[in-house]
Order: structure tokens, then sequence, then C-alpha cells
């Protein structure tokens, strides 16, 4: 009853109270996040949602879009500033995700949405994880974020989709605002990680030919 039904008006409850409480907030870190990435203040990213239906996750920008001699994005660690690294530390960016929730792409609680390139990677038992719509915060989340290796964060997704309950939403929840207000995230659960493809390819899990067409399927999927 709760998972099927009064989760979703849950998390519509609370993400309208949300955007409201916090407008004031949201309108200063527009504002704020323009002056500082010299443009749009929003990143939006294709990410795979409940049935493995992409939509456009919205979050703050934390990295800007400085460019290598040969036109490619620099890495990641490279075009983040101290202004996104602060925005991450505080959770500060994801709350944009607000309007995700509000419109049913997302709940409060649930597997954080991972990249498709992430998701083709997956074996069928860990693609369950989108059976349900993802969080703003999970199990995985509390236990570490970036800190887990991948096979554990996934563990952790299918753990939460096994036994959905109101209770256990409160207690994730309860646990990310202590986590966001208390001590914030240590550099540890907020490092950059590899993709889980690179990661497997670096572990030998998988053979050069199997990650380059797992690549091509991510790029079907997006239409790329």
């Amino acid at each position: 009853m709760y998972a099927n039904c009064l989760k979703r008006v849950l998390d519509f409850t609370l993400a309208l109270f949300a955007l409201l409480l916090l407008s004031w907030l949201l309108l200063i870190l527009t504002v704020l996040g323009a002056i500082k990435m010299k443009g749009n203040p929003f990143f939006t990213q294709p990410r795979p949602g409940k049935g493995e239906k992409i939509f456009p996750l919205i979050k703050f920008r934390t990295m800007t879009n400085e460019r290598g001699a040969d036109g490619k994005l620099l890495p990641d660690e490279k075009r983040i500033t101290g202004y996104g690294q602060f925005m991450r530390g505080s959770s500060l960016d994801e709350l944009p995700e607000l309007l995700n929730i509000l419109v049913g792409h997302m709940s409060v609680v649930g597997p954080r949405p991972q990249l498709v390139r992430d998701m083709v990677f997956m074996t069928p038992e860990e693609r369950k994880r989108h059976n349900v719509r993802p969080g703003l915060s999970g199990l995985a989340q509390i236990s570490g974020r970036n800190a887990l290796k991948w096979e554990n964060k996934l563990a952790l997704d299918l753990e939460y989709i096994r036994n959905i309950t109101f209770r256990e939403d409160l207690r994730i929840i309860l646990q990310t605002l202590k986590i966001v207000i208390g001590r914030g995230e240590s550099p540890t659960e907020l490092a950059v990680t590899s993709d889980y493809g690179d990661y497997l390819l670096e572990k030998g899990k998988i053979d050069p030919e199997t990650y380059a067409r797992k690549q091509e399927e991510a790029k079907e999927l997006l239409g790329v």
C-alpha cells in the first residue's frame, strides 16, 4: 500500500512544501550560480528512471565547460571549482531535483539515478533497481556514497527495493539530514569515481570488446 500509492503522495507533498519553503534559497543560488558559472546555473543530464525510462535530471552546475587543446572537456576533477566543491559538500547542488520529484521522475528516497552508460553495464539483477523511481537520497547515500565500491552501492539499492516501508524511508531522510546539516559529506564520499563500465574494465571483469559494445548501446539509448 505504501510503496504503490502513499509513497508518491508523500513525495509530491514533501517536494512542494520544500520548494515553497526554500524558494528564497533557490533564487539566491540561481543568481549566484549564474555569476560563478558565467552563464546557465543549471545542469541537466539524461538519467534512467522507473522502468528505465530516460528523464532529464536537473541540478545546479558545479563544473565549468573548460576544454583542452583537442576540444574535449577536461576531466571532472579539473573543471570543478571551489564554489562547486562547496555546493557538492553541502548537497545544495541537488535542490533542483525537487522539481524532478514534483513531476514524478523521482522520489525523495530511492536508488540514486545513475548514468545511462552505467546502466548498460549492470547485470539483469542489478537493473532491477529501476523497478522503482530513483531517489534524491537512498540507502547507499547514507552508507558511504562514493566511498563504496560499485558492487556495494548496487547491492544496497537492491536491498532497499526489496522492502520499501515508510519507517525505512523516514530513517533514510533523517539520516540524510543529519549528514548534510551535521558534518556534510566527506571528501571520500564526494570523490569523483569511475563510470561503472570503466571500473569493470579496470578490474578485468569485462573485456575491451564487451566494453566497446556496451558503450555503443548507451549511445543508441541516448540517440547519439
